[in-house]
């Protein structure tokens, strides 16, 4: 509990000074100390306020102190009819009323609104008269703030007095328990003896926000306050206190008053994290910086409230020594103050911090505390030892990229850190650089591994020196024992190893034209296993793309089989490429290849050819020269330079033609007489090569002869080229014209087939597709409804009753086939004379026309009497729409003799 005293004020001051001598007085506080309860900090609240009361109007502020901040309480009035409460516990007029002379009483109830937990306290309310009556005594204690006095310069006029003095401001304490409203100053003007006065205060914490902790009685200007004051949300409060009469004219000038909330130390140090995560390096020397931790407190920092100080509580674990860390009281740095931090042994620490305030007074400060997390980090103090001094591995031969032994270390370092990742190298036994170590990331293992081919024959063993280290260097002081070092022995497995060809590619020199049946060369391979038990090797041919030679299988000799070419496809360069294949009989069978490069000298076997084989030239003389070259598939010293000639035969080459040589390879041909009829001409020249001996030939230039432009252009290229098409393009007209015939031919076989099948289809008509027929099948009606005596045998289908040999003649239908003789149509002999065709085709349409019996049958079709007295009436009475007099059916006569009935019928005429 605390209390406030405040100096004994001097009794022979003036009034003034007397009351800034009060205000400048020192605080004393003493604290018994401060355990938080939820609840009214007091019983029985008691104010003496006026006795007219206006709604909405503060009384006092009942402090209802909530330990846990998240608290949701609600305060009931026992008189809501006349007093409600905030949720800041300020009790307010709820209604205008003028209060009983005798005090006033009634509840506060404060309930949680989630656990239902309830409080009451009891509040006690007195008019001011009542006040005045029985506390005359205690108004000379209160001090008084009084209005500086004012000279009148005239009567209308008001001159201020300097002021030669400051009102001092007044020193409230903060979380005061009351009772409530308490008393602070008391304001009058000297004008209030002639004057009936009304006082008020203005500002923050009166008038505006937060509103009502001020309260000034406006009769006899005594400031209160109502409730306790916290100084962590408001430090000071800055109000203006008001003088004015009944009818609210200003008497007085407004004075300024300070109210100064006097710190107390009701905030416990917070620290900015529960938890505080540090590191240190292990092996750290005393003295060593680690981190630093921060505590705050609300309230003064600038008083013993707010001063900090920092202890270390705990550490766990307490090894090596139970004090490795201490803590600067004031600042919060943590240091090492121990040596032996070993991150293999204790890899972190937990420190329990401890910030006190008052300084760090155990008595009167208030603590808090949090939670340091040291993690002790890893430095390269172990270095990596081999798990064996010797490994052990073996690989075949010829093999790369397999790994051949492991190497297993210990690291007593953190895992998968520089300190702890092991690389490998080779010290010695590897001269070569036939191997190497890798790193396994996860195992930290090293794995040996071939990079280059190893021979049984030459290296059948490897012992290798190998050495581990870290990605960093061994701490200062720390050196590599001797198990970071190794031996690792590797063994070469033989395996059966495919020969080969010495020398490969082998490269011979041979002049073309070499027979068949000639021994070019001995071409053999050798087999490296030299410890293995295998017979000869056996040779074969694998490519020989113009197959001219053969191999021995047994001795390796190669023989022509066909004569050597260098002018062949096959050849690039004046080189043919052969390759052999060498095998052995070993498990598993291995073989060989080797190239016999052959370079063929060239010989003269090629006589040269002129080019191009087509020349174009004007029939005059001038200008009329056309240039040819010569060609030879030979090459220096067979080929050129060339020489070129014409023949003596026939005498008009010579006559009509010269050739005169314009360089080693080309020669010019020219008109020797003025003018040539244009057309085409074989010219033949003969060209000699140098050769030795030398080898001529001669080609034949075939000459367009045209007529030209002044600019030497041929104009009638296109009659001279009609007139002079070469073999190629006769070919490709003489194939184009046999396909056109053969199309043309096959057509006209199709269509002359086409119209036998046509003439055969009417000629033999199925009796299905007879339309007479169809009409036969539904038989016929006989007579009217009155003729009912009819011979049904006459509605029977005649081909259906009986044959026609045996059928009357008197009831034979005219419409049937009639019965003649069978008419006898040509017959073709079996080998005619192409001519006979169209004679035997006339015939046999003569014969068919002529036959009587073939369909369709000229007869009319005559139906029996229906009888009469039939309610249908007689068809006679039908009459056409048109009699067709007007029509012509002349055309009826070109249909043939199918159409003849119907000719006769429409085409004859009035007959």
């Amino acid at each position: 509990m605390c209390r406030i005293a405040r100096a004994p004020p001097r009794s022979l001051l003036p009034p003034l000074l007397l009351l800034a001598a009060l205000q400048q007085a020192p605080i004393k506080a003493t604290c018994e100390g401060i355990l938080c309860k939820t609840g009214f900090p007091e019983d029985v609240y008691t104010a003496v306020i006026s006795r007219g009361l206006d709604e909405g109007q503060p009384l006092l502020n009942v402090g209802f102190r909530r330990c846990d901040e998240k608290r949701r309480i609600q305060f009931e009035s026992s008189k809501p009819a006349d007093f409600t409460v905030g949720e800041d516990g300020v009790v307010y007029a709820a209604r205008s009323f003028q209060l009983p002379t005798n005090p006033t009483e009634f509840i506060i109830y404060a309930q949680d609104k989630e656990t239902q937990q309830q409080w009451q306290v009891i509040v006690k309310l007195s008019t001011e008269t009542e006040f005045t009556e029985h506390s005359m005594k205690d108004q000379k204690q209160i001090e008084e703030i009084v209005f500086p006095r004012q000279q009148y310069k005239h009567s209308s006029h008001l001159q201020r007095q300097k002021r030669d003095w400051v009102i001092p401001p007044i020193n409230l304490p903060e979380n005061s328990r009351g009772p409530f409203p308490q008393e602070l100053v008391r304001i009058r003007s000297d004008r209030d003896k002639s004057l009936s006065l009304r006082y008020s205060v203005t500002g923050p914490g009166a008038d505006q926000p937060p509103t009502g902790i001020f309260i000034i009685n406006p009769i006899s200007g005594q400031l209160s306050v109502t409730k306790p004051l916290d100084r962590e949300l408001i430090a000071s409060f800055h109000l203006r206190a008001h003088a004015v009469d009944v009818n609210g004219n200003q008497v007085e000038n407004p004075i300024d008053i300070v109210i100064n909330v006097i710190d107390m130390n009701d905030n416990r140090p917070e620290f900015l994290h529960q938890v505080w995560n540090g590191t240190v390096p292990e092996g750290s020397k005393p003295g060593t910086y680690v981190m630093t931790v921060t505590a705050i407190d609300a309230d003064d920092p600038n008083a013993l409230n707010g001063m900090l100080r920092y202890r270390i509580l705990s550490q766990a674990p307490s090894t090596p020594s139970p004090n490795m860390f201490t803590i600067n009281n004031e600042t919060g740095d943590i240091i090492t103050v121990a040596a032996g931090l070993d991150r293999e042994k204790v890899q972190q620490y937990t420190l329990i911090i401890q910030a006190t305030d008052m300084e760090g007074n155990p008595t009167y400060g208030l603590s808090n505390t949090a939670t340091a997390v040291i993690t002790v980090t890893d430095v390269n103090d172990n270095p990596p030892e081999f798990t064996a001094m010797t490994f052990y591995g073996e690989v075949p031969e010829n093999r790369v990229d397999v790994i051949v032994a492991n190497l297993t270390i210990t690291d007593k370092d953190q895992p998968h850190t520089p300190a702890w990742n092991a690389m490998y190298r080779m010290t010695g036994g590897d001269p070569t650089g036939r191997f190497t170590i890798l790193t396994d990331p996860n195992s930290n293992d090293g794995l040996v591994t071939v990079v280059k081919p190893i021979d049984f024959e030459t290296n059948r063993m490897f012992v290798l020196t190998v050495a581990a280290e870290n990605q960093v260097p061994l701490a200062k002081g720390i050196q590599h024992p001797p198990q970071s070092t190794a031996t690792v022995s590797i063994s070469v497995i033989d395996v059966n190893e495919s020969p080969y060809f010495v020398p490969n590619p082998k490269l011979i020199r041979q002049e073309e034209g070499l027979l068949a049946g000639n021994v070019l060369t001995t071409f053999t391979a050798q087999d490296p296993d030299r410890y293995m038990q295998q017979t000869a090797l056996r040779y074969s041919k694998l490519s020989d793309p113009a197959n001219w030679l053969k191999i021995d299988p047994i001795s390796g000799q190669i023989t022509t089989i066909a004569v050597l070419d260098r002018e062949s496809q096959y050849v690039e360069n004046n080189m043919y490429n052969v390759t052999f294949l060498a095998s052995d009989n070993g498990i598993p069978p291995m073989s060989g290849t080797g190239t016999l490069q052959i370079y063929l000298l060239d010989i003269n076997d090629n006589a040269p050819q002129v080019h191009p084989q087509e020349a174009t030239t004007c029939e005059t003389l001038q200008p009329n020269a056309t240039n040819i070259t010569a060609t030879d598939r030979d090459i220096d010293p067979n080929a050129g330079p060339f020489a070129f000639e014409l023949p003596e035969t026939p005498p008009s080459i010579k006559r009509n033609w010269t050739i005169i040589r314009i360089s080693g390879d080309h020669a010019q041909l020219s008109l020797r007489i003025r003018f040539l009829e244009a057309g085409i001409y074989d010219v033949p020249i003969i060209i000699t090569d140098s050769g030795n001996p030398p080898k001529s030939s001669t080609s034949v230039l075939k000459v367009k002869v045209c007529q030209c432009d002044i600019n030497g252009d041929c104009t009638d290229v296109d009659r001279i080229v009609g007139a002079g098409l070469g073999t190629g393009a006769i070919i490709a007209i003489l194939l184009c014209i046999i396909i056109l015939l053969i199309l043309v031919l096959m057509f006209v076989v199709w269509m002359k087939r086409r119209d036998k099948e046509r003439q055969a289809k009417q000629l033999l008509i199925d009796p299905e597709d007879d339309v007479r027929d169809n009409i036969l099948k539904y038989d016929e009606e006989g007579g009217g409804e009155e003729d009912q005596d009819y011979d049904l045998s006459q509605l029977q289908q005649p081909d259906t009753i009986e044959p026609d040999a045996i059928k009357p003649v008197g009831i034979r239908r005219l419409d049937e086939r009639p019965i003649h003789a069978e008419p006898q149509y040509p017959v073709r002999s079996a080998a005619p004379h192409p001519g006979d065709i169209g004679d035997f085709i006339n015939e046999g349409l003569k014969a068919a026309d002529n036959d009587p019996t073939a369909p369709p049958y000229d007869s009319l079709l005559v139906f029996d009497y229906e009888g009469s007295g039939s309610t249908a009436g007689s068809l006679s009475s039908l009459n056409s729409s048109s009699s067709g007099g007007e029509q012509d059916y002349d055309y009826l006569n070109d249909w043939g003799p199918r159409f003849k009935k119907l000719a006769d019928m429409y085409g004859g005429g009035d007959d």
